[in-house]
């Protein structure tokens, strides 16, 4: 089964352990969601998964489709169908939306599509995403707002087609409208051959992204895990109920 595994999984950065011995498997076809108090190490398993150098995996596995990821350069992790959406999206001076996004495409799927094809796709997740045609001819996240440089993940979700997607903190810093068309646009590409583990901090996020499950991440260790039902209960009774249920 098509899936990403993550086993025993140990993370350091600058020789402080962060993850402590997490385990999770997400299928295709589902949409995992983590939650978790700030410190818990939600931004650190997204980063482990997608090989940021800063993050040293000291034991355990991260498969994926049965592969192991541990030995594999990011990009090799994208070629192969994840993707990460970023908590804070990097700005390329020189490097227009438009350009960057044929680039992955061709490198994502090793062909380069038809400009007729790249352009009718690109309009189509323009429009899904409220965003104007002009939006595409400027530099990537060159001054983009923070809502702009959102949409501009999902527009990039949307054009390469991930089997797995790590969305980390996609709802950092958005306003309730464009929260709801972020998710417009995440909610296109579910279906059998999409997965996703949404990493948040608000249940907010979960009432227009709706996870098959949800993940309790704390102190580097997922400690509870239940139906959609256990972001609300998180939101009105915040952690500390967890917490202590974790430790009896």
């Amino acid at each position: 089964m098509n899936r990403l595994e993550i086993q025993d999984l140990h993370v350091s950065v600058e020789g402080k352990e962060i993850l402590r011995g997490l385990d999770l498997t997400v299928p295709v076809g589902e949409v995992h969601a983590i939650m978790g108090p700030n410190g818990s190490g939600k931004s650190t398993l997204a980063s482990a998964i997608m090989g940021h150098p800063k993050y040293e995996v000291t034991e355990g596995a991260v498969l994926w489709k049965g592969e192991s990821l541990l030995d594999m350069e990011p990009d090799q992790r994208a070629k192969k169908g994840l993707f990460l959406a970023f908590q804070y999206p990097q700005e390329i001076y020189g490097v227009s939306v438009t350009n960057f996004l044929r680039l992955a495409i061709t490198e994502r799927s090793g062909k380069t599509l038809s400009f007729s094809e790249f352009n009718r796709e690109l309009d189509e997740w323009l429009k899904i995403l409220d965003i104007t045609p002009e939006f595409a001819k400027r530099y990537l996240n060159e001054g983009f707002s923070g809502g702009e440089k959102k949409r501009n993940e999902i527009l990039q979700l949307g054009m390469l087609k991930p089997e797995m997607a790590i969305m980390d903190e996609t709802d950092s810093g958005l306003d309730i409208d464009a929260l709801k068309v972020v998710a417009r646009g995440f909610n296109r590409m579910r279906g059998p051959g999409f997965g996703a583990l949404v990493i948040t901090h608000y249940q907010r996020l979960l009432e227009h992204i709706v996870p098959d499950f949800v993940h309790v991440l704390m102190d580097g260790r997922i400690v509870k895990s239940g139906d959609k039902s256990l972001a609300f209960e998180l939101e009105a009774q915040g952690y500390d109920w967890v917490r202590d249920e974790a430790e009896a």
